[in-house]
């Protein structure tokens, strides 16, 4: 499901704001005074559809509705006695409305869907499924001691209830939320994907061991750089692809004997045909080794003056085979193609290099080692948004994007756009991103939408 347009009414009791997508170009750019609402529009967005409601708790607004291509819609209403007593009026009154109560969020929150085939019951937000996820968890990982039924206290005496632990500790529990199915197809069909402001450190949390007679103690979290984390999780990404290559090659190998006697007699590919995709095999070869994704061979000349019929049978069911296997690589090999495209272009001093065994390195113009944790704040910057853009989006889901513009050169902010454009074209996403940088929008503002205050007698 396409979002076509986010509504936020009431926000902080003073603003509407209606953002429009640029469903076309595919880059919708928001912007406005500090205070509008910006970031914390990306933060519903995706808090509704990644299941964190905080921001629905503890922002004060009115409404908040995000529309679909094909005409369907959702929407929250925001906290009031209300819209609370309203929700409590809605459950069945009989004996399990009270067990089903004590398990509610303190601030409940519902859901509702308008649809092409009718409008389903609205559901509250936050319900835990207990057989998938037993309350019991929270303790074994936030060390919070549970006091009775749906409240639990810090060592410091904070007494928290549900929705406040899934707000404070949610990332960190591997919860299972009740959910209908409407509700489930519309997430898995609406992905959303928060690339937030704190970019340079990534959370690494390990679980201590516990013993059942020992009071419970929280993970033991860890701060790590984020571009050595990215350089590593590239290492993998590229080797997962080559073995899913092999195991092509494997299974091509062992058929090709009853394939190649198959077709004695004829020919799929003329001589001339077979030749061409020869040259075209070793181009992609060379550029599959410059971008690290295969070692660098001997020069072999596979130049053929003449083919007989029978090597003509042999080589055609050899061209399709390789054409085969290296098509498993196309798609991470456009990616690093453009990745190191756009770095080495904008890193003067420091030059990328990408290989299979250590993910992305850098050279110095000396052609010295560089550690990834050297690069400049810039330079990280702008190396772990275009990672992320390129790496860890899926297709057809919509990018937020927090200030782009941060710790970038004017320079670098005046090619953002441009860059981003070149990415949605080969990745094929979304993207929402707030800024205050005219130059992050350069001469784009026909993609803009401008977020305003009330108008002031």
């Amino acid at each position: 499901m396409r979002i076509t347009e986010v509504v936020v009414e009431g926000l902080f009791g003073i603003f509407d704001h209606t953002i429009s997508l640029n469903t076309e170009e595919r880059i919708t750019i928001i912007h406005g005074p500090n205070g509008f609402g910006k970031t914390i529009l990306l933060q519903m967005l995706n808090g509704l559809f990644n299941s964190r409601f905080a921001q629905f708790r503890s922002i004060p607004f009115r409404k908040f509705e995000v529309r679909f291509e094909e005409g369907s819609a959702i929407w929250i209403d925001g906290i009031s006695e209300s819209n609370t007593q309203q929700i409590w009026d809605n459950l069945d009154p009989d004996d399990s409305a009270t067990e089903e109560r004590a398990h509610l969020p303190k601030t409940p929150i519902s859901i509702n869907f308008l649809g092409n085939s009718g409008q389903p019951d609205p559901f509250i937000l936050g319900q835990i499924d207990e057989d998938v996820t037993p309350l019991s968890m929270i303790e074994d990982v936030t060390g919070l001691e549970r006091i009775d039924t749906k409240r639990w206290m810090s060592d410091d005496g904070e007494i928290l209830y549900l929705d406040e632990v899934i707000d404070r500790f949610g990332h960190r529990l591997p919860f299972r939320f009740n959910e209908p199915d409407w509700w489930i197809q519309v997430k898995e069909s609406t992905k959303i994907h928060l690339i937030e402001t704190q970019r340079l450190l990534n959370v690494s949390s390990r679980r201590m061991t516990r013993n059942r007679f020992v009071h419970s103690r929280p993970p033991m979290i860890t701060w790590v750089p984020t571009v050595k984390e990215y350089s590593k999780e590239l290492t993998e990404k590229i080797q997962e692809k080559l073995a899913e290559s092999a195991a092509l090659s494997q299974s091509l190998d062992r058929t090709f004997p009853a394939r190649l006697v198959k077709q004695m007699g004829h020919s799929e590919l003329t001589e001339d045909q077979i030749k061409n995709k020869l040259d075209e095999l070793e181009e992609k070869r060379s550029r599959l080794e410059e971008v690290g994704l295969l070692d660098k061979e001997q020069d072999m000349d596979l130049s053929i003056q003449q083919i007989s019929k029978n090597t003509e049978e042999v080589l055609s069911v050899y061209v399709q085979d390789v054409e085969e296997k290296l098509s498993v690589l196309d798609e991470i090999t456009n990616k690093i193609d453009l990745f190191k495209q756009i770095i080495n272009e904008r890193f003067r001093y420091n030059r990328m290099t990408i290989s299979r065994q250590e993910g992305f390195s850098f050279l110095t113009r000396g052609d010295k080692p560089l550690p990834v944790t050297s690069l400049s704040s810039g330079e990280q910057h702008e190396l772990v948004l275009l990672y992320q853009l390129l790496f860890k989006v899926r297709p057809n889901s919509l990018i937020l994007i927090d200030e782009p513009e941060l710790s970038l050169h004017v320079a670098w902010q005046q090619q953002f756009l441009q860059d981003l454009q070149e990415i949605t074209q080969l990745a094929s996403f979304d993207v929402i991103m707030a800024t205050h940088s005219p130059q992050i929008i350069h001469d784009r503002w026909d993609l803009t939408v401008e977020l305003k205050g009330p108008e002031t007698s």
